[in-house]
């Protein structure tokens, strides 16, 4: 991606930029809101939290900007985070509405568990352990993000039609022709035509058409429409014989007076058995999406500035926990809406932070027409959001990088649906193993990385790697590539004697040869003219049978 002709020298997030780069950043803060009012309402619900939390924490992620140098990130709540807090919510006793008491109650106990696993997400920023979104096999990382979007499908597809039934993703996927044919027809051609919407306004390729984004051009459509036909009255219809309610149960509930909407953390669960599990996935996923995310977000950056993943991960844990602290849901720096950041010309991270000022003065000066808006548009907005994460053309990508990496994308997929997130990107941590076992890795590569250094003057290094390089020893890999891109030496890495080099390690090497060039260095790789990649991808696992 090239730099905007208008902006030649790189922007800084600083009182200058903030100056100079004002008109392009509150143009795309605004445009981002249009984005992040639904799905923030929608992603609240869908996680059985009240629908103003992932307001709060958007308006929360506006000002945590400034401790992140992630110039071009948003930081809200994400799709990906639902599956997890849904979860956290229910084992602590979440009734979806029948008890409001002990829906309220589930509620603050999974608000201590937020605050809880910000403070750690903060520790992991202060003690600089970024790094750790490098240590997770690829596949399997693809895998939950396919899952996560699968669950969200099953959940959300019968809000879509006016229907709250309960039962696990396989059940609730067994369920949708049963849904189709018991649905709430007017409630259901709400859900139908907003996802319509959001289909085929991702087909117009010409920017012109499309300022206004799709979720708000589908609420401009469905609230209007959901008040012409009465939704939220009381009044009950008949078609084709059977009686079916158009009462406010249908639309979105925010409070009136935004100050009676703060929520305050309950600690009695934290030392739960489900405190404790809830508390590791929603630091541990939660700061892995958002790394993965940011990293992602720097690849299309038009300045090629690279965020301090550090950093980035601390000014996310002081966001959950201050969010967790007044009702917010996690948040993360979110890929959708940081995408839409720069396609709409951001400069700076005070973008992000227009972003959560418009959605501040949004639910403060007009809740009774955010009041209006129909579930079943959410619904349909999270549906669509869910395809995404599990296209199939993750599928697909999966298959071409080898047959290896789709059995691991397959088994945390099947894992997760199975059980639970943290069991099930456990179970395709182990298909990895297994596999590279199978190709007779030596177990002593898990653990430890057999590198040898020599130095080759002031302006090279060479990297002798023997045994393997896998995904488990990558971290020390990295280490000696950092240290050497700091040194301004060139590097060679020979891989000459390794018995396999896996797919995370191999497109991690491409990663860092971007990185080489970009300072004028080089990353050479040699030794691989003896294996046999897995795939005709050039990052596919590579086996040396020789050895």
């Amino acid at each position: 991606m090239s730099m905007p002709s208008d902006t030649p020298e790189i922007p800084k997030g600083n009182l200058a930029g903030f100056k100079t780069y004002s008109k392009h950043d509150i143009l795309s803060g605004f445009l981002v809101f249009l984005i992040a009012l639904p799905l923030c309402l929608g992603i609240s619900l869908a996680s059985g939290f009240p629908a103003i939390a992932g307001i709060f924490t958007a308006i929360i992620g506006g000002l945590i900007s400034f401790f992140s140098n992630s110039e071009l990130t948003i930081k809200g709540p994400a799709a990906g985070m639902i599956v997890i807090v849904l979860g956290c919510v229910t084992e602590f006793g979440f009734t979806g509405g029948e008890d409001l008491t002990k829906d309220f109650e589930a509620y603050r106990l999974a608000l201590g568990v937020g605050v809880v696993a910000g403070i750690i997400q903060v520790f992991f920023g202060i003690f600089r352990l970024g790094i750790l979104g490098e240590f997770f096999p690829s596949a399997a990382i693809h895998g939950l993000l396919a899952s996560i979007g699968i669950i969200i499908i099953s959940k959300q597809f019968p809000v879509l039609l006016g229907l709250h039934p309960k039962g696990s993703p396989l059940e609730l996927l067994a369920g949708i022709p049963s849904y189709i044919v018991n649905q709430n027809p007017v409630i259901g051609l709400i859900g139908v035509l907003s996802l319509l919407i959001v289909i085929f306004f991702n087909w117009i390729k010409n920017p012109k058409y499309k300022v206004i984004p799709a979720p708000m051009i589908m609420l401009f459509i469905a609230v209007p429409m959901g008040i012409f036909l009465g939704i939220g009255s009381d009044k009950v219809y008949t078609f084709h014989n059977h009686h079916f309610q158009m009462d406010e149960k249908f639309l979105v509930n925010v409070p009136m007076d935004l100050f009676n909407a703060f929520a305050f953390p309950d600690f009695s669960g934290i030392a739960s058995e489900t405190g404790i599990k809830y508390i590791i996935l929603f630091a541990l996923i939660g700061s892995l999406e958002s790394l993965l995310s940011a990293k992602a977000i720097d690849e299309i950056d038009p300045w090629h500035r690279k965020s301090n993943m550090d950093q980035d991960i601390l000014a996310v844990g002081i966001g959950n926990t201050i969010s967790s602290f007044i009702g917010g849901l996690p948040m993360i720096s979110e890929i959708v809406r940081s995408r839409a950041n720069i396609d709409n010309g951001a400069r700076t991270r005070f973008a992000n932070f227009y972003h959560g000022m418009f959605l501040l003065f949004c639910v403060a000066l007009i809740p009774a027409v955010i009041n209006h808006i129909p579930l079943a548009a959410l619904g349909a907005l999270l549906v669509f959001t869910g395809y995404r994460l599990a296209s199939p053309k993750e599928f697909i990508h999966m298959y071409h990088l080898g047959k290896d990496q789709l059995i691991v994308f397959l088994a945390t997929i099947i894992g997760v649906l199975a059980t639970d997130l943290l069991k099930g990107i456990a179970i395709g941590i182990g298909a990895s193993i297994i596999l590279h076992i199978f190709y007779r890795v030596p177990i002593r590569s898990f653990f430890k990385l057999n590198a040898q250094v020599e130095l080759n003057g002031d302006k090279s290094a060479t990297i002798l790697i023997r045994d393997s390089a896998i995904f488990s020893t990558w971290i020390a890999l990295r280490k000696h590539l950092f240290h050497f891109f700091e040194e301004g030496r060139k590097v060679t890495l020979d891989l000459s004697e390794t018995r396999l080099v896996d797919h995370t390690v191999m497109s991690r090497i491409e990663e860092w040869k971007k990185e080489f060039k970009e300072k004028d260095l080089e990353l050479t790789v040699r030794g691989l003219d003896q294996h046999t990649p897995l795939s005709h991808s050039k990052i596919a696992t590579h086996i040396n049978r020789t050895l």
